[in-house]
């Protein structure tokens, strides 16, 4: 009777066709676990589908669906969509959170990020200390907020610039080292926490990365990646890159929320409260993602959504 009730234990994937939810949702499924992705787009759910995951559709504006899609889990991933702006994050995590109480959830592994301690002024981090908060409320509810590095993955958007303009630039001060992780070691992260639920009550976990890097350091390491040894790191006036993210389609309240970001950062405003350890490190190395996400992303001039 017991080994029936546990296989039929279902475990819920919002953000299911993203970076770090694919990697949970696919993790699940290896393990042999019943899972539920959940994503505004059935198109971009069906290779989980394939791989015998249900899929569900919903919108992060509809506590209604997404309580269904919470139903009868045994724990789930929850992470909100990149913010367009303050005012829909805030839509967004109370609309999760909301869900969660109404379905009775007993587990969950939240998507957060570093310097989520920051209640105010850290753009879309202040964001996920509201998120925190809101399912920190939930009683019954036990649940582990992985509060993740700088995402090496970020480093992506600046292929185009590379290619157009031989350098590499965003807000961040040039020598300033910061933790960044990569997204694969993220979700592993997450689905094993998922996979053996040793977590109660309200929990954080800082994941840092394999070493904090300097921009400056982090071109260096593109830079011999893609062959290009006198690719070099500029950092660009928070107008300039404001102006740029809302050229690239970013709407205009969510640009400043980024450059709120980069300047709290900048500022050491937004940083880690853990000491570095075993625990909070994670293996992949910024060598080890240019090697295998960047450098092919470059030469096959990918375009990165």
């Amino acid at each position: 009777m017991t080994s029936s009730v546990i296989s039929n234990e279902i475990y819920v994937i919002l953000g299911a066709s993203g970076n770090t939810g694919s990697i949970v949702a696919n993790s699940l499924l290896s393990a042999g676990k019943k899972v539920r992705v959940v994503g505004r787009d059935s198109g971009r759910l069906q290779r989980f589908v394939n791989k015998g995951a249900e899929a569900f559709t919903a919108d992060m504006s509809d506590a209604v669906a997404l309580a269904k899609a919470f139903r009868g889990a045994r724990a789930a991933y929850l992470m909100l969509p990149p913010a367009k702006s303050r005012e829909e994050q805030e839509r967004d995590s109370d609309n999760v959170a909301k869900a969660v109480k109404e379905s009775g959830l007993s587990y969950a592994v939240h998507l957060s990020s570093y310097g989520a301690q920051v209640a105010q002024g850290a753009g879309p981090v202040s964001g996920l200390h509201s998120s925190e908060q809101k399912l920190n409320a939930i009683e019954g509810l036990n649940v582990l907020h992985l509060r993740a590095a700088y995402f090496m993955e970020n480093n992506l958007a600046a292929s185009g610039m590379i290619h157009q303009m031989g350098i590499l630039g965003n807000a961040l001060l040039p020598e300033l080292k910061i933790p960044m992780a990569a997204t694969r070691d993220v979700g592993d992260y997450a689905a094993q926490r998922l996979l053996h639920l040793d977590f109660s009550g309200k929990q954080t976990r800082e994941l840092l990365g394999e070493r904090d890097l300097s921009m400056t350091e982090a071109t260096a390491v593109i830079a011999r990646g893609i062959g290009k040894p006198d690719l070099r790191y500029q950092q660009f006036p928070y107008d300039q890159v404001q102006q740029a993210l809302t050229q690239l389609g970013v709407p205009p309240k969510g640009a400043a929320m980024y450059i709120e970001m980069y300047k709290s950062i900048n500022a050491g405003v937004l940083v880690p409260l853990e000491p570095r350890s075993l625990e909070n490190t994670t293996p992949t190395s910024f060598e080890q993602f240019v090697q295998e996400v960047f450098a092919p992303a470059y030469r096959g001039k990918v375009p990165i959504a």
